[in-house]
């Protein structure tokens, strides 16, 4: 992933440093389980912590050569550590080192995805809490529907990336699992006490059965996962772009002191943030077939796996990780335009309280499909003509005589609408409650 859209904590993850520093880790630990096992001599594991260091561009000039990855690793580590070097990795397989970091990478990246989810929660909370009164039209196919108000509409947000906190969490537990089982699975070479050690001094699950790789079906559901989420962040930003239409212009996107919106129009407030957030969430997804199709791969091992998730697990991350405190900060920053949202909501002139009436005369003893017919002809020339609904319905003698004109004072209170949003946003705030 490129600067521009990367935070530097997740990126130091998927530095070539960090992978390799966990790869020699994994050998120590398991140095350490084989010395107590009496496989090897005792002070392998003490002579590669003391005298083991990660130097990238001598691993890069050996695999030149070697033309593989662990080869050059070793080799490098052994010119380093000297003869107590010869028993690392010993009975041990490459997929044993890098699977085996590969999910320590993934179940941090995860870590700090969920602490990016609960930052972007709390905000949705303050903001939802802030509005929970504040009307605005509620939209179907992008047409007045009935009111909500705008902390109801961030309170389903927020329910949401509740669930995908949860997702995470699950994705985090289901891929942090070891294996250290030697050529094909079998551990003919590396007793499983050995893959119990290192797992549990690295805070993961042992692999039940390894072919010699970790099953491919863990690493697809992270990146399914990742993918739900960016379409969440998706949604959202969406939402806000709709709402920015210059002829809708209910909120904006924060503007800066300085900051200009086009080359061209200086009179441009573009939602440039949300429209960066939908792009992420197209390449968070593109990351979701690639990794299923890793799952089928040939008998106990290949590596047409290799070079996608070497691509997909910095790049998803990374992309995800900057995606949700991005959109925390324009969720932060948003610029709600309460007054705008009243009056487009009253632009179609009562019309949001169609159904109302119509029960209301279903109540008053009127046919279902006579008393739609009867709302409908005064809402669609209400529409059409840009007149005013209720002064239709009270020029109609076919509505009056069975609604009076206190029961229309009822009907056309927007407090109808708003009386269970504090509840429903209650709801969705309380810890746990979303399912």
């Amino acid at each position: 992933m490129i600067p521009r859209y990367t935070r530097p904590a997740m990126a130091a993850l998927w530095e070539p440093e960090n992978r390799f520093r966990i790869m020699l880790e994994i050998e120590i630990l398991a140095a350490e389980a084989m010395e107590a096992a009496g496989a090897i001599p005792r002070g392998v594991a003490q002579a590669a912590r003391e005298r083991g260091r990660i130097d990238v561009g001598r691993i890069d000039d050996i695999e030149r050569e070697t033309r593989h990855d662990v080869i050059a690793f070793l080799t490098s580590i052994t010119e380093q550590v000297g003869d107590e070097a010869r028993w690392l990795h010993q009975g041990m397989t490459s997929s044993d080192v890098l699977d085996t970091a590969l999910a320590v990478q993934l179940r941090d990246a995860a870590t700090l995805l969920i602490e990016g989810t609960d930052h972007l929660l709390g905000v949705l909370e303050r903001r939802a809490r802030e509005h929970a009164s504040t009307l605005c039209a509620g939209r179907s196919h992008g047409i007045h529907a009935e009111p909500t108000t705008f902390g109801l509409k961030l309170a389903g947000h927020h329910a949401e990336f509740a669930r995908a906190k949860r997702r995470l969490e699950t994705a985090r537990d289901e891929i942090a699992v070891c294996a250290i089982s030697g050529p094909v699975g079998t551990f003919a070479t590396v007793d499983p006490a050995i893959e119990a050690h290192v797992a549990a001094r690295l805070d993961l699950k042992v692999e039940t059965v390894s072919s010699q790789v970790i099953p491919r079906d863990r690493h697809a559901a992270f990146f399914a996962a990742l993918g739900v989420v960016a379409t969440s962040v998706e949604r959202l930003a969406v939402e806000i772009r709709h709402l920015q239409r210059t002829e809708v212009r209910e909120v904006e996107e924060a503007f800066a002191a300085g900051q200009k919106g086009s080359s061209a129009m200086p009179h441009k407030k573009n939602p440039v943030l949300s429209e960066n957030l939908t792009g992420l969430a197209r390449l968070v997804r593109s990351s979701v077939v690639p990794a299923l199709e890793n799952v089928a791969l040939w008998h106990e091992r290949d590596i047409s796996h290799s070079a996608v998730e070497r691509n997909i697990a910095p790049d998803a991350t990374i992309g995800l990780d900057f995606a949700l405190y991005r959109l925390a900060g324009v969720v932060d920053g948003l610029v709600v335009h309460a007054g705008r949202m009243r009056d487009n909501l009253e632009a179609t002139r009562g019309l949001v309280f169609s159904q109302r009436v119509l029960l209301a005369l279903v109540d008053h003893g009127i046919g279902r499909e006579t008393a739609y017919a009867m709302v409908q002809r005064h809402a669609l020339a209400a529409w059409e003509g840009g007149e005013d609904f209720r002064a239709r319905l009270e020029g109609d003698p076919a509505i009056t005589d069975v609604l009076g004109m206190r029961d229309l004072d009822d009907l056309f209170d927007y407090r109808f609408f708003t009386r269970h949003a504090n509840a429903i946003i209650e709801r969705a705030l309380t810890p746990g409650a979303t399912t």
